[in-house]
């Protein structure tokens, strides 16, 4: 939730770059192969030019480019993306290093070669590594057994409905892990705002545990406890926040009041803020409505309602 940050853009250059240096080379090969085999002195000594070979290769970067490029985009989105654009660039890496320690490859040659043999790779794994150990990663192609271990310890006493839709025939779950990162979808609107709406629709769910999974991710955003605790009890603070709280009301009740209440935080705050209020007051309802038709929902006067 919320703009990317620094270490984020640092992984987004990371994988751009990569994609850039695989573009530029590739086209290289595939443009002039022979060019390219005169301008580097260590391809000379694995034997003679082969321009049907030199592109091959070539090609195989272009691939990785426009993967990695595409990954560059949006990285947290499309982290699979740059997965498979830096697969083949591993196994390239891997292949000189098996080289060398085989005595197939000089090591005076390896070296000359490592920057750009293992560099590139080793950039996007770094990016990668970043994403993931920061949970910036959308769920969405995470092995499921993982995923579900990470939904547990986030949600100990609330994550049974997963673990049944995961069972579920029709890759139910994995078209779930697909739907899941809308319900938190938060760029430009304040984390306080965003996260009133939230609190406030699943109240009006009735769905206890449910409340408490969205304050939790009220709390993880950096929204203060007091002002969670005083969404859960209903009570929000005056101004824009209980606007919003109420908002959150509003769509998950089919109000009419939800298009006055939208005006004014369109008004104070703009089009996009309403957009990411909106889209978030009327998907978390549906984790609710799951456990509902499920028969597993617990009412809210029934939850310790506080964190």
């Amino acid at each position: 939730m919320g703009k990317p940050d620094a270490l984020d853009r640092f992984a987004q250059c990371l994988i751009a770059f990569t994609a850039l240096f695989a573009l530029v080379n590739g086209a290289f090969m595939v443009c002039d192969p022979y060019g390219w085999y005169q301008l580097l002195p260590t391809v000379q000594t694995t034997g003679p030019r082969n321009q049907h070979f030199i592109r091959d290769i070539g090609l195989a970067y272009l691939t990785c480019a426009i993967m990695l490029g595409y990954a560059a985009r949006y990285p947290a989105g499309r982290w699979l993306a740059a997965l498979t654009g830096v697969l083949w660039l591993s196994f390239h890496g891997a292949f000189h290093i098996w080289e060398v320690l085989t005595d197939i490859g000089a090591p005076d040659v390896f070296w000359q070669d490592a920057p750009g043999v293992l560099g590139p790779p080793l950039l996007v794994w770094i990016a990668l590594g970043i994403l993931m150990v920061r949970q910036r990663i959308v769920p969405a192609g995470i092995p499921k057994q993982v995923l579900l271990g990470a939904i547990d310890k986030m949600s100990p006493h609330d994550s049974g409905f997963f673990h049944e839709i995961a069972q579920a025939p029709g890759h139910a779950f994995d078209k779930l892990a697909h739907f899941m990162p809308m319900t938190m979808h938060r760029y430009a609107a304040p984390a306080d705002l965003f996260h009133m709406t939230r609190i406030g629709a699943s109240l009006v769910e009735d769905c206890g545990p449910c409340a408490i999974v969205a304050a939790n991710s009220a709390l993880g955003d950096g929204v203060p406890r007091d002002l969670i605790n005083a969404a859960l009890a209903s009570k929000p603070p005056e101004g824009d926040r209980r606007i919003a709280f109420a908002l959150g009301q509003a769509v998950a009740g089919q109000s009419n009041e939800a298009l006055a209440l939208g005006d004014v935080i369109e008004a104070k705050h703009g089009r996009t803020v309403r957009l990411e209020l909106a889209i978030t007051a009327a998907t978390v309802r549906a984790y609710p409505g799951i456990k509902r038709g499920l028969g597993l929902t617990k009412s809210c006067s029934i939850t310790k309602m506080e964190i």
